[in-house]
Order: structure tokens, then C-alpha cells, then sequence
């Protein structure tokens, strides 16, 4: 049984959730029903601050607040998913993953957080100090 993702801080929303290529209407005006290709929230960040930003890998990867293999596998899974609708022509959408945004993270939906224990003042995967020991 696979680890449970702990959650990747992600700068906030992106600007639009869908993309759909030039030619997504057939000859006859009706949109094409493709699958999207659906593109994670930590994938999409993988790809603004590494792509867009032209940060390095290791920083990124400390902006997410996750390890540089990580990091680094999260970006090349966004590359594929992103080569795969430009070379198919299918739209893609953004959505899901286990993240928190910079603003709102509730260190509660985090898998890290649902192994017990903690003591007032530990640090959210956010950066954000407890209060109190949260549990799911």
C-alpha cells in the first residue's frame, strides 16, 4: 500500500481551470469530446515555478515545502501530462491534488498530521505555527 501524499503549498488558483486546443471544434461547430488530461494543482505550481519562474529545482522545491526527488517528479509527471494533450490535441484541466495554498492551509488535511500526537507550537507543512494538536 502506497505512503499517503502529504499536501504541497501551492501559491494559490490558477487564472483558468481548462484549455482546450485551437481545433476542438469538428467541421460541423460541436466541441470535440476528447478526455481531458487532467493536471494536478502541485503540478500546475511544478510548472509555474520551474517553467515560468525559472527557479531551480531545489528551490521550487523548498517553496513547495517538499523534498527535491519529489519536486522533481511532480514537474516531470506535469511535462508528460502536458505533452501528451499538445501532441493528442486534447484539453487540458486543472484540478485536485493534496496541496494547501500559502493563505489557507489546514495542517488537518494533511496525511501528516492524522499520525497522532503534536504539542502546541509545531509548524504546519504551511509554515503556519499550531495552536493546538490538530487530529483528523
Amino acid at each position: 500500500m502506497a505512503r499517503p501524499s502529504c499536501c504541497r503549498r501551492v501559491s494559490g488558483k490558477p487564472a483558468a481551470y481548462l484549455f482546450l486546443p485551437a481545433a476542438a471544434e469538428d467541421p460541423d461547430g460541436t466541441l470535440c469530446d476528447r478526455d481531458p488530461v487532467i493536471v494536478t494543482l502541485d503540478e500546475f505550481e511544478a510548472l509555474r515555478l520551474a517553467d515560468g519562474c525559472g527557479m531551480k529545482q531545489e528551490d521550487a522545491a523548498r517553496e513547495m515545502q517538499v523534498s527535491r526527488p519529489t519536486f522533481g517528479r511532480v514537474l516531470e509527471s506535469a511535462h508528460s501530462k502536458v505533452a501528451v494533450a499538445l501532441v493528442e490535441g486534447r484539453p487540458i484541466r486543472i484540478e485536485g491534488g493534496s496541496v494547501c495554498t500559502v493563505d489557507g492551509c489546514e495542517p488537518r488535511d494533511c496525511p501528516r498530521w492524522s499520525h497522532g500526537g503534536g504539542a502546541a507550537g509545531r509548524v504546519a507543512p504551511c509554515g503556519k505555527t499550531l495552536d493546538r494538536a490538530r487530529r483528523r
